[in-house]
């Protein structure tokens, strides 16, 4: 059976230096841009607002923890809070690089978040309603993740680090729960 080659390379660098010229307030959105950027900078200052709920959530359940077990809980709440701060961080940049502005204004900020803001009772309310804020995250950035696809290839790069410490968290936060209630929570 003979190998299929792909066709040849080929780019009109003349082209391509013309056009680089044009539009020169778009900043990095050039011409082959294949997404959509009001939709890219919407599901971007979505996700944004998701990272702030999360950062606000596990800062205030790092303050909040207490009892004789609290004080590994608390210091994981507060490595995933700052871990959380970086992800916010990185999505306003890759927000601004495409010509929009990062929301960082309070107001609304619950109703464009995915996860929600739940204090908790107890430690393992607060371990549990983490643990369930990161699922959500998940979810939320894989479907980005294939909506991205080939058509943003930077942003689905983004998307992909920051699904990665997601899932690193929701483990993190199930290693707890189960710690902390004495069961696994999954099933093998």
């Amino acid at each position: 059976m003979a190998e299929v080659q792909p066709p040849p390379f080929v780019t009109d660098i003349q082209e391509i230096r013309r056009r680089a010229r044009e539009h020169l307030e778009e900043g990095a959105v050039t011409e082959n841009y294949q997404g959509t950027v009001e939709t890219t900078l919407k599901l971007l200052n979505d996700a944004l607002a998701t990272e702030i709920v999360c950062v606000l959530r596990y800062t205030n359940h790092y303050i909040s923890a207490v009892g004789i077990h609290s004080e590994a809980v608390k210091q994981e709440f507060g490595q995933h809070a700052r871990e959380e701060q970086d992800h916010a961080l990185r999505l306003a940049e890759r927000i601004n690089q495409l010509g929009g502005r990062p929301d960082f204004n309070p107001e609304g900020l619950l109703s464009r978040s995915a996860s929600q803001y739940v204090e908790g009772q107890n430690l393992v309310d607060m371990i549990r309603e983490n643990l369930v804020a990161e699922r959500i995250a998940i979810e939320t950035y894989r479907d980005m993740i294939r909506y991205f696809a080939d058509h943003d290839p930077t942003t689905r790069r983004l998307l992909e680090d920051i699904l990665t410490k997601e899932e690193e968290h929701a483990n993190d936060m199930h290693d707890l729960l189960v710690a902390h209630q004495g069961k696994p929570m999954l099933e093998n």
